[in-house]
């Protein structure tokens, strides 16, 4: 098991060469999809930590270096149809079994960030609370997802500027609440989250 220094995350903690760490970003959100990510690495990466005690421009610097030194790295998308259908913890562990899925190498052993996943075929998993804290793979999984994400909603601001989701990214921010109640909810709102929800139902009665 060998540890960074400069953040004490683990570079390997099966030992197995081909260790894939998973994890996503947009459980929370009010709308568009969750992403996941799924990433084996060759090497430690210097600077790697959980997406969130990360800065805009450092989750980027980072994400570049990750795509370009990783041995496979793969990003999936689960929309809020599909969240809706099955609700949010099976699309989340969806989209990281698309990721696996995705990766040009196949995993050997599998970190998820977490305590909740489903096998995947036949590959040994482990689930880590806060792993992407812990653990290099899961950390550069954690970046991958987050930014993804972040560039998908920034285009659908384009298409939906009302609700700011170039600044909230579709989280239940007091402006983003607020837009919805002014306007009403679109399309890619999850129709069986919070306020939606409630207005939703509401809608099905008039």
């Amino acid at each position: 098991m060998e540890r960074l220094k400069n953040k004490g995350l683990l570079f390997s903690k099966s030992g197995l060469t081909h260790e894939a760490g998973c994890d996503e970003a947009g459980r929370g959100c009010l709308a568009g999809p969750v992403v996941a990510a799924a990433v084996i690495l060759k090497s430690p990466i210097p600077g790697l930590n959980d997406s969130k005690r990360l800065n805009e421009k450092q989750r980027k610097a980072l994400a570049e270096i990750i795509k370009a030194e990783a041995l496979a790295y793969h990003i999936a998308y689960v929309d809020e149809n599909k969240i809706d259908e099955i609700n949010i913890l099976n699309a989340s562990i969806l989209g990281m079994h698309l990721a696996l899925d995705g990766l040009s190498t196949r995993a050997e052993y599998i970190l998820v960030d977490g305590n909740r996943f489903k096998p995947y075929l036949e590959v040994p998993h482990e689930c880590i609370i806060k792993g992407d804290g812990l653990c290099q793979s899961i950390a550069a999984a954690s970046i991958l997802a987050k930014t993804a994400r972040d560039t998908f909603m920034e285009k659908a601001h384009e298409q939906f500027p009302v609700y700011g989701w170039n600044v909230n990214k579709g989280y239940p921010t007091k402006v983003h609440v607020f837009a919805i109640k002014q306007h009403g909810f679109c399309e890619m709102h999850r129709k069986t989250f919070g306020i939606v929800r409630q207005m939703a139902q509401t809608t099905l009665f008039i």
